[in-house]
């Protein structure tokens, strides 16, 4: 019996771990550049499947209000049991008895009827300006898959230069305490002979573990960076994904003058793009409300057969057939002011999307000029951190060569490692800051597709 248990309890854990096993596939890697990163976002994030999923139902859409206007052919069956037979009362003067009426049942006991219904709209002007507006809506549709894939292009390419700055941080990071660290080692060995005085050991000492601190912490901040990367793509998180793009990839040239000779820029921006659709379906729900004014012609057409009996095995022994053919002309004369409001209403809402659309070209300007401006700013603030973090490091070798012949003092050399590490911090966010500004630039100049 125990032998039995065991081997049951074997197989059940062994048949566990296999189904764990297939149920947690091994993650993969991918080695993407950025443009790589964009690629797959454009295939795998959310917004932009959903996105490309609306067109898709905006081609449906098409074809639906095409559909009215084919003809459309219905089909109808009944069956009538009559349990008791209509009775409806006759003056009595037909049966000789004047000043009477006298109940008379008329049909049968069984009916049935079969028939088939055809109308077709020949002519009729809300269902012309409501195929126009479905190609139109297909077209609003594809314009916010692309405003979708812009968004996804910007929020992965600044999460992308993100993981390549922190990554460079810590590089600096290193420098630092290899550096800090021969030095630390170098006064702990003086201290010991008696050449300094154990403040300097701890002061030094505390700089380096500040230093080694600082550093884990951006090793913690680099891993949620790759997290918050995959997220904006849309990759599993439980994936790896290893950069391919070096910082020295990345062009930052100041070419600002070449963008702002284009004055027409504000077309290539999307937003502006999705403005003129808005206004193009307000002028068809004008035209649509004017169309009401117009009168529409249908053709129509029917075919039934009735059979009748009191005995249900005859009933379809002999039929009844009827048939018409027709036109029908609706011809609007007085509906109370609602059309001509209606119309008043459509104008009103013309006007404002072309203010708005006059409005959105200012701000589009505005936008372009700002995003102009810190890309300037952002670049001279680079160029000047870069030179700050060279004059930090040469102050410091200097002041550890004063301590070291006896002219200085281990605050002078603390002070001067203090403000290379604020150097090289500072470089480190304004070269962010120049990246994402470079990002802004582009994305403000329709540059991004």
């Amino acid at each position: 019996m125990k032998y039995l248990f065991y081997t049951a309890t074997l197989i059940c854990t062994i048949a566990f771990k296999s189904y764990g096993q297939e149920a947690a596939p091994a993650s993969q890697t991918y080695n993407f550049s950025v443009l790589d990163c964009v690629n797959y976002a454009y295939e795998h994030q959310n917004t932009v499947v959903n996105a490309a999923l609306d067109i898709k139902s905006a081609e449906y859409k098409v074809k639906e209000t095409t559909g009215i206007g084919l003809p459309q052919i219905n089909g109808t069956a009944s069956f009538q049991d009559y349990l008791k037979i209509p009775t409806t009362l006759l003056p009595g003067e037909f049966f000789g008895a004047p000043g009477t009426f006298v109940p008379v049942k008329f049909g049968v006991k069984y009916q049935s009827n079969l028939g088939v219904s055809l109308n077709q709209i020949l002519f009729n002007g809300s269902y012309l300006v409501g195929l126009q507006a479905s190609k139109t809506y297909r077209e609003l549709s594809q314009r916010n898959y692309t405003r979708s894939k812009i968004t996804a292009n910007v929020a992965v390419t600044k999460a992308y230069y993100q993981v390549l700055v922190s990554n460079e941080q810590i590089k600096l990071y290193d420098a630092n305490i290899a550096q800090l660290k021969q030095q630390v080692d170098q006064t702990v060995a003086q201290n010991k002979q008696g050449f300094v005085e154990k403040i300097d050991v701890d002061r030094i000492s505390v700089q380096y573990n500040n230093l080694i601190t600082n550093r884990e912490n951006v090793v913690r901040s680099l891993a949620l960076n790759y997290e918050l990367l995959k997220f904006q793509m849309g990759m599993p998180i439980d994936n790896n994904l290893v950069l391919t793009d070096k910082l020295n990839d990345i062009n930052l040239d100041n070419n600002v003058a070449e963008m702002t000779t284009d004055t027409g820029f504000y077309h290539n921006r999307i937003e502006y793009a999705l403005q003129e659709t808005t206004k193009k379906l307000n002028e068809l729900d004008l035209k649509n409300k004017k169309s009401t004014y117009l009168p529409s012609l249908n053709a129509n057409g029917s075919y039934s057969a009735s059979y009748q009996d009191n005995n249900f095995s005859k009933l379809y022994s002999q039929v009844f057939p009827s048939s018409y053919i027709g036109l029908t002309l609706n011809v609007p004369i007085f509906s109370g002011g609602q059309r001509l409001n209606q119309v008043r209403q459509a104008k009103i809402e013309v006007q404002k999307s072309s203010n708005d659309l006059a409005n959105l070209k200012n701000t589009i300007n505005l936008d372009a000029k700002v995003a102009a401006v810190s890309y300037i700013n952002g670049l001279q603030s680079l160029n000047n951190q870069k030179r700050n973090q060279v004059l930090a490091l040469e102050v410091l070798r200097v002041a550890k060569i004063k301590y070291q012949t006896g002219v200085g003092s281990s605050i002078e050399v603390t002070q001067a490692q203090t403000a290379l590490e604020s150097a090289d911090n500072n470089y480190i966010q304004s070269l962010y800051d120049a990246m994402v500004s470079k990002v802004d630039l582009d994305k403000a100049y329709g540059r991004i597709k």
